[in-house]
């Protein structure tokens, strides 16, 4: 239930769920949660237009089924509004990280704060491990002394877990609130969120700059209700921020047909080459599965890896993969080697990558859930299946770029076992060569 007045700047929640002494106040304005059409209705929450027979209730009345997760949408409900004040204390100086920008991270961190300045939309193309969260220091600080709400979102609980205790840090004297369905904190008007992209349908026009990390990752790129939230969360006076090291055809489009200006970074902070695959042939491992072995190739690799106290990931095509492989694999270890799997509806999970990134653990078993945005020191990875069409090559390439990723160990293997060629993986392979070639260029030129 919402009882503060200021919980609803730039925020659209169902009346029902507002205290009934908020209602009368008259700064607090309405929205139709449900527009119908002649044979459709469309959601004013996440955008979505369903039919009028999947949508209709016993009642005669309709809802949403698309965003019903959030809580249902009813044509008789309406959604209630503040509009955002910006009503917050000003910091001088909000950015309280020490670190050092380098020239190239520099140049992009500038043209970031330009755009801001503008309010024109801008995509930042930096390869993974280059430093994109820093980049951003900047540019936020620049939002927060000018007294503009920021919002920081990603596809994934995984990143936005991550990513939240690195943003307090650089900006420790900042309000600021992590937003994910996971979470049993309760909301409060913050200057700064961090938050998923499903977080963003609760918003409407309430941030004046929202950057939204791995815009090319599911569920958002596949999702018109998720795009349609950022609009919505976005002030008409805002802007968009998108970073990524993989950008999708759309993305490319728009930077092409002049709709999107870019910087482009392709090379990490410490100026070290992305690692390179190395593909491993194991023909019909998958029969192999079904008889539960593995190929030999594949768990001398981990062996040696155990042996050498090297942690690692061992990706999987899919969650149905993970039990029968763990357990071949665990049979062929020493019992003291700790490892675990993990997916997107494991119930432990963030426990699970919390223990990996603790040193915890000697590997994990994951589906592609692990594919981007979250950093385990020192790390190798293998995939198995990686010719599977499970695996994009922009999962591929993201999966890759989990290694070498810290200063102390630029380097790393990176293993794909797959049972023929394909184009994911050649396409993978491409990209990486064409960021290597670009990189050597920026390092030869110093």
């Amino acid at each position: 239930m919402i009882t503060k007045l200021n919980e609803l700047y730039g925020r659209q929640i169902n009346l029902s769920e507002i205290d009934t002494a908020l209602l009368t106040d008259p700064r607090l304005k309405h929205r139709p949660a449900i527009k119908r059409g002649h044979n459709q209705i469309e959601c004013q929450r996440c955008g979505l237009k369903t039919s009028i027979q999947r949508a209709q209730l016993p009642n005669d009345q309709f809802y949403c089924p698309e965003c019903i997760n959030l809580g249902r949408m009813v044509s008789n409900c309406e959604l209630g509004f503040v509009d955002e004040p910006n009503d917050f204390s000003p910091l001088e100086q909000p950015l309280t990280w020490t670190g050092q920008l380098t020239a190239d991270q520099l140049a992009c961190s500038n043209s970031i704060i330009d755009h801001f300045k503008k309010r024109q939309p801008h995509l930042l193309w930096a390869v993974t491990g280059a430093g994109k969260t820093e980049m951003l220091f900047p540019g936020i600080e620049w939002a927060l002394q000018n007294n503009l709400r920021v919002a920081i979102a990603s596809p994934r609980v995984d990143v936005c877990i991550e990513l939240f205790p690195r943003i307090q840090a650089a900006f420790s004297h900042t309000p600021m609130i992590l937003l994910h369905g996971r979470q049993t904190e309760k909301y409060q008007y913050s200057q700064l969120t961090i938050c998923t992209t499903h977080q963003l349908l609760r918003f409407y026009r309430a941030f004046d700059i929202l950057i939204i990390d791995e815009v090319d990752s599911f569920p958002y790129a596949q999702d018109e209700g998720l795009h349609y939230a950022a609009m919505n969360a976005t002030k008409k006076s805002g802007t968009q921020l998108y970073l990524t090291a993989t950008p999708s055809e759309d993305l490319l489009r728009r930077v092409n047909n002049h709709q999107l200006s870019i910087s482009y970074l392709p090379l990490r902070f410490h100026r070290h080459l992305l690692p390179q695959i190395k593909l491993h042939f194991a023909p019909f491992w998958r029969n192999k599965l079904a008889k539960h072995k593995l190929p030999n190739r594949l768990i001398q690799m981990v062996r040696d890896k155990v042996a050498k106290q090297q942690r690692f990931l061992l990706f999987v095509p899919h969650v149905r993969d993970l039990k029968p492989i763990s357990e071949i694999v665990a049979m062929r270890l020493d019992q003291h080697v700790k490892l675990m799997t993990v997916h997107s509806e494991d119930e432990h999970r963030l426990e699970k990558v919390a223990a990996m990134r603790a040193g915890e653990l000697d590997f994990l078993v994951t589906t592609t859930i692990l594919e981007r945005g979250v950093t385990f020191p020192g790390i190798d990875v293998i995939v198995l299946g990686a010719d599977e069409e499970i695996f994009s090559t922009a999962a591929l390439v993201q999966i890759a770029g989990r290694v070498g990723r810290k200063q102390d160990r630029p380097f790393g293997d990176v293993d794909f076992v797959i049972h023929s060629n394909a184009k994911n993986v050649a396409g993978a392979i491409g990209q990486i060569a064409h960021m290597n070639r670009l990189g050597a260029v920026k390092i030869k030129n110093g």
